[in-house]
């Protein structure tokens, strides 16, 4: 397990959170709300289309009259919870690809919780009749992806015979979107064990003494046989392995020419003697 540095990856959230502000002050004040100040990047489908939401991501809204206030107070445990475990992880060595998801979706917390936080005291877009300004700002979205919009069949629960059009959302929204998408594609990779068992990579027969490991015989012969490029000689259990050095010796006196006078003397030695009988003269 290799521990890893959390500070790049928090300065990548503080990257993206200047960026998220960024946008926000400059639709803020350089662009009218609503169709008014509606602007087309591509074709008619890509918009940017400055809306306050006073409630969740992607427009969604809480109609309880405290539900800001325990939406913030939601979003600020949240932060601090996705910052500590981003530290939990990387000093656990997790993947990079899962520090960078996190790091995502820490930047899109942080950047709403902001904008809930010190909007209504800031920009005093605080929502009519709210306790207090105080974390009851309303978020800032300008991303209008314009896919579909009319009204949904009277058959469908809940929102049917409701007008709907495709959320319009901000770079922090966006954070947490790709994040999370991140971390469930690639789950698998992300969370499968890491952790190395040096017994799992030695053979089953192996024998492990120390930081030695013995092979059997077999193995041992392979490797020999093939540092002297010999065909291995399969071991007999309980007897010790061929020395193929001998092997080698042998075979390589063979192909010596040999003389004429060690060859009769070798056909001699070989040649078996005639006996005589006892008593007999030989011829």
């Amino acid at each position: 397990m290799i521990q890893k540095n959390p500070l790049k990856y928090f300065l990548f959230a503080f990257l993206l959170i200047g960026i998220d502000q960024a946008s926000k002050m400059a639709v803020h004040h350089y662009m009218q709300p609503g169709f008014a100040g509606q602007l087309s990047l591509i074709g008619d489908w890509f918009k940017l289309h400055y809306v306050l939401n006073p409630g969740m991501a992607f427009g969604m809204q809480l109609t309880h009259d405290y539900g800001k206030l325990i939406l913030s107070l939601f979003r600020l445990v949240a932060m601090a919870g996705i910052g500590w475990y981003l530290v939990h992880l990387a000093r656990q060595g997790a993947p990079n690809g899962l520090l960078w998801a996190m790091a995502m979706i820490l930047a899109g917390a942080v950047g709403n919780v902001i904008d809930s936080t010190f909007y209504g005291v800031l920009l005093g877009n605080a929502p009519y009749g709210s306790p207090t300004p105080w974390f009851h700002g309303q978020v800032i979205d300008m991303i209008f992806v314009d896919v579909w919009e009319g009204f949904i069949p009277d058959w469908v629960p809940l929102w049917g015979g409701q007008y709907y059009s495709t959320p319009i959302f901000n770079i922090a929204d966006s954070c947490i979107f790709i994040g999370v998408c991140l971390i469930l594609f690639f789950q698998r990779r992300f969370f499968r064990d890491h952790s190395f068992d040096p017994d799992a990579q030695l053979p089953d027969d192996a024998v492990t003494a120390g930081s030695a490991t013995v092979y059997p015989a077999a193995d041992a012969i392979e490797e020999i046989a093939a540092e002297h490029n010999q065909t291995p000689v399969a071991a007999v259990e309980g007897q010790p392995a061929p020395d193929l050095d001998e092997q080698d010796t042998s075979e390589t006196d063979k192909d010596q020419p040999v003389s004429s006078e060690e060859h009769i003397t070798s056909q001699a030695e070989e040649e078996p003697r005639p006996t005589t009988p006892s008593g007999a003269s030989p011829v």
